[in-house]
């Protein structure tokens, strides 16, 4: 996986109203344009060779689009895909592909494109979840619009997968320039860009699908939470996407021109330990950070208390979820004596995090809690997404981290040895294989016994669960209480 900064060749031509990251004037263009804030921008369009969620929040499902996806319910539901069938084997999936589907480009969308993009995951993807494509054993192009994919061993997880950036469906013709000019099915296209500000979305003309409600969609990037939230006070955007201010969310639901949604999110924000390195690599010392932090104090202080306290990497959202918040109590006496006990009284780590607010409040009560138990922490800020996936996440150069996880079912991550906490259990291999493999009722049980080894293990420390909390001007309506999936979906947004 390697983080590449490429120079975007897209032309520069937003309007002078939306030059400055901080900027309040308002960049709507009228009824049919809206604009949305985000605080993470990508640094290329490229999701198949650059890891991190900027990507596929801004172009899954509104620019690229698979044969299924996600609802606002978690289920999986068609898109390019009218319908499937599935052997009585679980290995054999046939999809019904919709007709007159067409790319950006004005390539048409056949079976030829979903065994192009299916095996193209394995061969010219870089970033880790290609691994997700390895159950794939062949596919098979029955006729134009209906594809087979055959996989080596039944898998529960693989059409859950489809659903995310993997399942994107790409052309043969629209892949020279990935990392500038995507070319997709969806209700979009990338239409303008300017680095450090940020993207317009246009209706593409040829959509197969119903038009969207706005013809021109605007992708602010603002990282300053105060200057993101002034954006929204003062009409230049239209939508806040996430608030990364917990403190400003009284201020939005006491005003009647705004709507404020909170739900749930798949996003545990995680206290890594690099797993790699000594004294990481010893359990006692890993569970005694996990003793000494107290978490619900965190949560007050990171997120005024408005996420959710969770035990393992399973939000409550999954079918395998247990409430295991409790497993590693606030109690910095056993810390101490655990330290004491791995010869690691006076500690010092690096805590190398996103320079993103809600990892520098956390990072803060961190640090707090950890020299009360004599564990010196110093805290080094990193420009996300950038240099924070190269650093830590490709080149494991750190002892601790802070970092929202949001793709959906990640404990899967903690069956990779080579992810960058650098958690190796067998155990924990054969319950995933296992759990993937079995029936409905085996793959629960399993990965219930996988999120109890690793939190037995301190993995890692679950902080809390990102709660999801959108405010919007009253004008725009259709948005979700919940972020389940990688994108933030356009698709079913309208207007009042």
């Amino acid at each position: 996986m390697k983080v590449r900064t490429l120079a975007l060749a897209l032309a520069l031509l937003l309007p002078a109203t939306a030059c400055s990251a901080g900027s309040t004037a308002s960049v709507s263009g009228g009824p049919d344009t809206l604009s949305v804030g985000f605080a993470a921008e990508p640094q290329n369009f490229d999701f198949t060779r650059t890891d991190g969620t900027a990507i596929p929040q801004a172009l899954l499902y509104n620019v690229y689009e698979g044969l299924v996806k996600l609802d606002a319910n978690g289920e999986i539901v068609p898109l390019l895909a009218k319908s499937w069938t599935i052997s009585p084997d679980r290995k054999t999936y046939d999809f019904e592909l919709r007709p007159d589907v067409r790319f950006s480009d004005g390539a048409p969308f056949s079976a030829s494109d979903v065994k192009f993009s299916v095996e193209r995951v394995k061969t010219d993807w870089s970033i880790s979840i290609k691994s997700k494509m390895d159950v794939v054993d062949h596919v098979e192009v029955v006729d134009p619009l209906h594809a087979r994919v055959v996989l080596k061993k039944p898998s529960n997880g693989w059409l859950f997968d489809m659903t995310g950036r993997v399942g994107a469906m790409f052309s043969p013709t629209g892949v020279a320039d990935l990392a500038n000019k995507p070319v997709g099915t969806g209700p979009y296209v990338v239409a303008e860009r300017r680095r450090g500000d940020s993207i317009v979305l246009r209706e593409n003309p040829g959509y197969w699908g119903a038009k969207p409600a706005y013809r021109t969609v605007v992708l602010k990037y603002i990282k300053d939470p105060t200057a993101l939230n002034n954006a929204l006070l003062s009409n230049g955007i239209d939508v806040i996407s996430t608030i990364t201010a917990p403190d400003s969310i009284p201020q939005f639901e006491a005003d009647t021109r705004f709507t404020v949604l909170q739900g749930t999110t798949n996003g545990e924000v995680v206290l890594s330990f690099n797993g790699t390195r000594a004294p990481l690599n010893d359990v006692r010392v890993r569970r005694a950070l996990t003793l000494a932090i107290d978490r619900k104090a965190l949560l007050d202080t990171a997120w005024a208390g408005r996420g959710t306290l969770i035990g393992s990497m399973v939000p409550p959202t999954d079918p395998w979820y247990e409430d295991l918040s409790t497993y590693y109590p606030y109690r910095p006496d056993e810390a101490k004596a655990l330290l004491a006990q791995a010869g690691q009284p006076n500690l010092s780590l690096r805590l190398r995090i996103p320079n993103l607010p809600y990892a520098v409040s956390a990072a803060q009560v961190v640090q707090s809690d950890l020299a009360e138990v004599g564990v010196k922490v110093s805290i080094e800020p990193l420009d996300f997404p950038a240099v924070w996936l190269k650093q830590v996440f490709t080149d494991h150069d750190f002892d601790l981290s802070i970092v929202q996880h949001v793709e959906a079912r990640d404990i899967t991550t903690f069956g990779n040895p080579k992810y960058y906490w650098g958690y190796d259990s067998p155990e924990v291999r054969r319950l995933l294989a296992e759990a993937d493999a079995g029936t409905p009722q085996q793959q629960v049980d399993d990965m219930k016994r996988v999120a109890r080894t690793i939190t037995t293990d301190a993995a890692a420390d679950w902080l809390f669960l990102f709660p999801n909390v959108v405010v919007a001007k009253k004008k725009v309506t259709g948005l979700a209480p919940n972020q389940v999936s990688e994108s933030f979906d356009l698709t079913g947004l309208g207007r009042a």
